[in-house]
């Protein structure tokens, strides 16, 4: 019998991505990541699975004002408010993302109960996707369920039952009880990638940083 080449079977990753889907630095994150397995394609193997977490998890259903709410969580100005989002909207336009203005902030714990269905359907990542285009291109409120259902219908799950799981309670204790376990194990800002349950990347990176960083912890350097 033939023996197998060392090296030659790609390295198996497991990651978690924890992250909101109305953080921008979010979908900074997941472009790089995405785009630095795309490089090691044929070297590692990983399936991303999305892990909830809450920027403001007492946001009103109707939503609050963009730079009102930067405003009073931060105390930012709005001179640093322009500044943030042309820096962010540019590393996104890098990443092949459109990034637009946004008027306003909204609730998005049923946007994460929809993700964890998304989950079990094997439709996780192209709902992270859609949500993230529905808010940060569109500008669209994605705490409605109307949107939500719409989103949905459109990356292929069942709008029938996107609207039964929204009109109910269904996966909100699995969401927060995933909420406050990476709480409860120091993630406290987003994005948070966890490889293999015990190496912490954190924050939109770029691209290289999240190669050498897959690199190291499969072993390929």
């Amino acid at each position: 019998m033939a023996q197998q080449l060392a090296g030659t079977n790609p390295v198996p990753l497991k990651i978690d991505f924890v992250s909101d889907v109305s953080c921008p630095w979010c979908v900074i994150g997941l472009k790089s990541l995405e785009l630095a397995l795309q490089r090691l394609d044929g070297k590692i193997t990983t399936e991303i699975h999305f892990q909830p977490f809450e920027l403001n998890p007492e946001m009103p259903p109707e939503g609050q004002g963009n730079d009102e709410y930067l405003e009073q969580k931060y105390g930012s100005v709005p001179e640093q408010f322009a500044k943030n989002r042309e820096a962010i909207r540019a590393r996104c336009a890098a990443l092949g993302f459109d990034f637009r203005k946004r008027d306003r902030i909204y609730n998005t714990h049923d946007a994460h109960r929809l993700l964890h269905w998304a989950g079990l359907e094997g439709r996780q990542q192209a709902l992270k996707h859609a949500l993230f285009r529905a808010y940060f291109t569109d500008g669209e409120d994605i705490g409605a369920h109307d949107v939500l259902v719409r989103v949905a219908s459109n990356v292929g799950l069942s709008p029938e039952r996107a609207r039964e799981i929204l009109s109910s309670d269904t996966y909100a204790a699995e969401v927060r009880a995933q909420e406050r376990f990476y709480m409860e194990h120091g993630i406290h800002g987003v994005p948070a990638i966890i490889i293999n349950d015990r190496h912490l990347i954190s924050g939109g990176q770029p691209v290289e940083v999240f190669e050498s960083a897959l690199k190291q912890i499969a072993g390929l350097d």
